[in-house]
């Protein structure tokens, strides 16, 4: 299966379950509901210096070769690995390389790993970031130390997300996933790209600040952050929906051409979907919009059941699951629909229509998916791609007519394959 087949599904383990063994306890589930790779976020001890909240951000580090004792041993952590496996789920981790905690365990062992302010005193270079202190990639000693515990972890688990990796030289990100490959051949690598407005900001200051092209020669996936201002402007309404897509379409000609893009509405440090769009109807099109499009979908933890509540990472916040998942029987759908090679091996379109309606299409030989999404829940009818005739929406297995080439929609999304 391409890496565009295939749907990650992250989770926050603190807030939904709490522990390695709840989360091996829901892989059937996950399983069931198509689901092909889970990206655990950070599964490491947190640093107390300077920490946020009651518990502290999982993106401070203290012990990058050890688990968080909150979340059970290694032995259940490596169980969990070998549940998923048998279920036939990859595992990626979170791996946190642009600094640690100001009480981390390499702090005390090798200081020397760590930028220095003007005074001498470790630092960081983003203000808001107060519980951190950065790792300093001069020092060369330090690509083996990190690279050395990329190979550990690459023992159980088959990939890594690499938070802020545009932040961290290119060439240890080359050299780590050549040596990780000999431990964990086809390692899956997932750089958790920035936005454009940090990406200029970061480089203001002398900073190293990748670009997704950049990455691309080192990672297999990157965020879509590139588009997710023109995406939040859209949702606000201070964006047309042609401007949106011009975006989209932009990715096509400035990438490689095999280029993976994680596609989201949400994430753990995102607003939550139901928060931005309240009403079930358009948020239902923005989800079938997600997996329509080229690249690896996400689900964030819980976003099957809907919460519009995003949970805070210094404390405890569970998901609430209660009541059936709102969303389950459309995300089995999708997550099924995604695994077709017509999504990874296609050539693909897309259109914005009048009525906030975007009309995207894949096609591959004699075999082309098209789709119709509503994106603010208005009734539309729109040419498509289509001869005339008599079409099954494959969302809610009702025939769709597609007369003089134009289909009609009542707001809802609508997912033509032939």
């Amino acid at each position: 299966m391409q890496l565009r087949n295939m749907t990650l599904y992250s989770i926050f383990i603190r807030n939904d379950g709490g522990s390695f063994a709840a989360v091996e306890r829901d892989l059937p589930r996950l399983r069931n509901l198509g689901v092909d790779a889970i990206w655990l976020m950070p599964i490491h001890p947190i640093g107390t210096v300077k920490r946020k909240g009651s518990l502290g951000s999982p993106y401070a580090i203290s012990d990058y070769r050890a688990v968080n004792p909150e979340f059970g041993t290694m032995d259940d952590f490596t169980h969990l690995c070998d549940a998923a496996h048998a279920l036939e789920l990859k595992v990626l981790i979170d791996v946190v390389y642009h600094h640690t905690s100001p009480d981390s365990v390499l702090v005390k062992t090798h200081p020397e790993y760590f930028y220095r302010k003007a005074d001498g005193s470790f630092g960081n270079h983003v203000g808001d970031w107060s519980d951190i202190i950065d790792l300093d990639f001069d020092n060369r000693a330090l690509w083996d130390e990190l690279i050395d515990t990329l190979c550990f972890w690459a023992r159980y688990v088959d990939g890594f997300r690499c938070d802020v990796a545009p932040m961290v030289p290119l060439a240890f990100w080359k050299e780590a996933r050549s040596r990780v490959e000999a431990v964990r051949p086809g390692c899956i690598w997932l750089a958790e790209s920035i936005e454009h407005a940090f990406i200029r900001h970061t480089r203001a200051q002398g900073l190293v600040a990748l670009s997704d092209s950049e990455l691309y020669q080192a990672f297999d996936i990157c965020y879509d952050y590139d588009v997710y201002d023109d995406f939040l402007r859209y949702a606000k309404g201070s964006e047309s929906l042609a401007e949106y897509v011009a975006a989209l379409e932009r990715q096509e000609a400035i990438y490689p051409e095999s280029y993976v893009k994680l596609r989201f509405t949400e994430n753990h440090d995102r607003l939550r979907t139901a928060f931005l769009f309240p009403d079930r109807t358009v948020r239902e099109n923005w989800l079938a919009w997600t997996f329509f499009q080229k690249g690896m979908a996400l689900l964030y933890s819980g976003q099957e059941w809907a919460p519009n509540h995003t949970p805070t990472l210094f404390d405890a916040d569970p998901i609430d699951k209660t009541g059936a998942p709102m969303h389950e029987a459309l995300l089995k759908t999708l997550i099924a629909m995604k695994k077709d090679p017509l999504f990874a091996n296609g050539v693909y379109t897309l259109e914005a229509r009048p009525r906030d309606v975007i009309v995207a299409a894949w096609t591959l030989g004699d075999r082309k998916a098209v789709g119709v999404f509503s994106l603010r829940g208005s009734s539309a009818a729109v040419n498509v791609p289509l001869a005339d005739g008599s079409y099954r929406n494959i969302l809610n297995g009702r025939a769709y007519p597609v007369d003089y080439g134009t289909v009609s929609t009542a707001g809802e999304p609508v997912i033509l394959i032939v």
